[in-house]
């Protein structure tokens, strides 16, 4: 009987421990992703701050020049400074230059500005979405997870090496490169390639 009751105790006592390392380690992670809400990210030279808005930040990197002036000749400069959450995929200089001769001048033109604005709203996602949820919706997809984007496309993730790869709706394939750019109303991850929804 005795006997009974201090296996009782112990058991009692090693969930009441466990109970507590697992506190302790939530508490820990809590920490971890506070801190890097609040952490400023260099992207293009330019510090990117998580109290500034979206384009606030974007006007500030030197590899977000043409995605910059799309913004602006897209007239979504407003939409992308308003209260989201947004997750914004955001295709650097060098991405835009491996669209075919051409491409982003005609673009630019007045007269394609419905066309650029789906092209950009492709690269952005309501809500909230960190590198952690990415790879958790990965995860929880066996491998894939697709996002329902502002123009209504859909965009494929999935893990390729220790990278998330985003595939378009045509195939193309593109890279984040720096996760987790924190911003006052979301959050950026930079890709190499721009993408492209179905014509």
């Amino acid at each position: 009987m005795k006997t009974t009751n201090i296996f009782k105790a112990l058991l009692f006592v090693s969930i009441l421990s466990l109970g507590a390392c697992s506190s302790s380690k939530d508490k820990a992670m809590k920490e971890d992703m506070n801190m890097s809400k609040d952490m400023t990210v260099m992207v293009g030279g330019a510090a990117m701050y998580p109290t500034k808005n979206i384009v606030e930040n974007a006007v500030n990197s030197k590899e977000h020049t043409t995605l910059v002036a799309a913004v602006k000749a897209a007239d979504l400069v407003t939409t992308l400074q308003g209260d989201g959450p947004f997750t914004v995929f955001a295709p650097t200089n060098a991405a835009f230059d491996k669209l075919p001769a051409g491409t982003v001048a005609s673009l630019l033109e007045p007269e394609n500005k419905m066309k650029l604005q789906s092209v950009l709203t492709y690269h952005v996602v309501a809500g909230k979405h960190s590198s952690m949820d990415i790879m958790k919706a990965i995860k929880n997809g066996n491998g894939k997870a697709m996002f329902t984007t502002v123009n209504g496309g859909i965009l494929t993730a999935m893990v390729k090496g220790s990278n998330v790869e985003i595939t378009d709706a045509n195939g193309g394939t593109s890279m984040v490169t720096i996760a987790d750019v924190n911003q006052s109303n979301g959050v950026i991850h930079v890709v190499n390639t721009v993408m492209l929804p179905k014509a």
